[in-house]
């Protein structure tokens, strides 16, 4: 692994923990040239995921940028980093045991949906304001009111 400080490719482990659902690896490591110490963490990829956009285009799927749609729904909501990581995780495996190489998007902003409903109703709401590009003021009433009776299909 490169030192992301120096850039050296010696680098050694220093420590390696399993994270608190199994489904991945942190590992402490250190710079032989430099010192610098840094975090890595290794996962589990069953397949290479492409996302098919409302564009028609495709794009590799990123787990990075799906846990910071998750964040910015979540900014200032009172909700432990460890369920976070264990939603996404949860959405991730989902989407890879599919069986499907290419996924749509639709399809990854209502596992999404699914996941923000189940941890937080405001985080909820902000990423359904968002994902389903609201115009107007009853467009937040009409997810609240699914929101309240449990229907999220829209």
């Amino acid at each position: 692994m490169r030192c992301p400080f120096c850039g050296n490719a010696d680098t050694q482990v220093k420590d390696s923990r399993s994270s608190e659902d199994g489904s991945a690896i942190r590992r402490r490591r250190v710079c032989a040239d430099c010192g610098g110490r840094f975090t890595t963490f290794e996962r589990i990829q069953l397949r290479e995921l492409m996302v098919l956009k409302r564009s028609g285009r495709r794009t590799p799927f990123d787990r990075d940028k799906l846990a910071r749609s998750v964040s910015v729904a979540l900014r200032k909501r009172p909700v432990e980093a460890e369920r976070i990581e264990r939603m996404v995780s949860g959405i991730v495996r989902q989407l890879e045991s599919l069986g499907e190489s290419e996924i749509k998007s639709e399809q990854i902003g209502e596992l999404v949906m699914e996941g923000l409903k189940n941890l937080d109703d405001v985080a909820y709401v902000r990423f359904a304001s968002v994902y389903r590009n609201f115009r107007e003021a009853k467009d937040f009433e009409e997810i609240i009111g699914e929101l309240n009776t449990g229907d999220t299909e829209g």
